[in-house]
């Protein structure tokens, strides 16, 4: 379904595109460095993008190769810290939320309900962490998509990693954007001219 909540908030690229870049990257689930680490802070939660993340797209399981990594998650992180948010499970699309049941009977996380889509759920996201005692910059967000997961995590005030590849290289319109706007803002460049992501506050209490 079209997704307008990325589409109004992608207008906030126009005056500042560093809102869609991530803090780390790696070209899959299965390179995440687990317990997640950035200077001067302690990642508390965790948001899990699901398609093309740790899961195939329209599949609820775990991608096969990824099973050892999603058991260190598991292991690393109290069950109530780790949140799926996905813009098919979870959403008005997802009638009766059934889909998000199965996702959450399959991996044994919590899926969010959301009506509002990503990256426009920041605020739900925030008050689901902040019951657990949680700040915004102590989540991470991992997710395959820039424009969605990366400026969510950006507008939470939290850290973002990137999967660049995913399960399988999308080809994609949206996808393929992405990696070119990533090529001209950050790979294309001299250190000097590159783009960065806001960082988080790491002073807030």
């Amino acid at each position: 379904m079209f997704n307008i909540s990325a589409t109004i908030n992608c207008s906030r690229l126009l005056y500042n595109p560093s809102l869609c870049l991530p803090h780390a990257t790696v070209s899959s689930f299965d390179h995440l460095q687990i317990p997640f680490t950035f200077p001067n802070a302690t990642i508390k939660g965790v948001v899990l993008d699901k398609d093309n993340c740790f899961a195939k797209d329209h599949d609820d399981k775990v991608w096969p190769e990824y099973a050892s990594i999603w058991k260190k998650l598991q292991q690393s992180y109290p069950k109530e810290n780790l949140l799926i948010v996905s813009n098919s499970a979870g959403t008005n699309d997802d009638i009766d939320h059934k889909q998000a049941a199965k996702l959450e009977k399959d991996t044994g996380v919590t899926v969010l309900r959301h009506p509002t889509k990503k990256p426009g759920c920041h605020l739900e996201i925030i008050d689901y962490f902040k019951e657990r005692g949680i700040a915004n910059n102590e989540i991470v967000v991992i997710g395959d998509r820039l424009f969605t997961d990366m400026l969510m995590a950006n507008m939470m005030g939290s850290w973002g990693i990137w999967l660049s590849d995913g399960v399988e290289l999308s080809q994609k319109i949206f996808p393929r954007l992405e990696r070119d706007l990533y090529a001209r803002l950050v790979t294309n460049r001299q250190d000097a001219n590159k783009y960065y992501p806001p960082t988080p506050n790491v002073s807030e209490d």
